[in-house]
């Protein structure tokens, strides 16, 4: 026999869908306890606040972004193969039905400064950076702290231009080329 999830995991995929699908400021938390099927108690009692739901729904984006890459690169042998296979890993992600767009880029879009939507958004681009300057390193750039704000750079703008364009194959075609074009200028074409 099947064991019921959790009010926490509960909550939190109803808040994954639904805030993911409709925005975190527009779905209310009426809306995420109807779709939970808990009581309104279960989620102050387990995250406090809708702004917690928020980090933590933010957190859980984060670590399966995180895993989807980290597996993703095993198959890539070298650092600058690596370097754009971020982008061919976080690519196949534009191309599927239900995407709409960062849920980081989302959740920030109205949010003040000190929300738990910014803070959590503040930890996911601190670790694209350091994937981007640790991989740039690994590649013998002179200087990986630029080329991984650069390439962070890029990568942001392709999650933008496959969103708001609605041409994800060409965004991330572009994006790739202008990611292996920074690294042909930094490393040499033959690296």
């Amino acid at each position: 026999m099947a064991t019921r999830p959790s009010a926490r995991e509960r909550l939190l995929s109803a808040a994954d869908e639904l805030f993911y699908r409709d925005g975190v400021h527009v779905v209310g938390i009426d809306k995420v306890i109807e779709h939970a099927g808990v009581a309104k108690a279960s989620l102050y009692n387990t995250f406090g606040s809708k702004d917690e739901l928020i980090r933590a729904y933010l957190r859980g984006r984060h670590a399966a972004i995180e895993k989807r890459v980290t597996e993703g690169l095993v198959a890539y042998p070298t650092p600058r193969e690596k370097i754009l296979g971020v982008f061919d890993i976080q690519g196949a992600r534009f191309t599927a039905p239900d995407y709409r767009g960062c849920p980081f880029m989302s959740a920030t879009a109205e949010a003040g400064s000190g929300t738990a939507a910014v803070a959590a958004a503040d930890d996911y681009r601190a670790w694209v950076r350091a994937l981007f300057v640790d991989l740039a390193a690994q590649a013998g750039a002179a200087d990986p702290a630029t080329l991984g704000q650069q390439l962070h750079m890029v990568y942001d703008g392709v999650a933008i231009t496959a969103r708001m364009d609605r041409t994800p194959v060409a965004a991330l075609a572009t994006g790739r080329a202008t990611a292996a074009a920074l690294l042909d200028a930094a490393l040499g074409a033959d690296r």
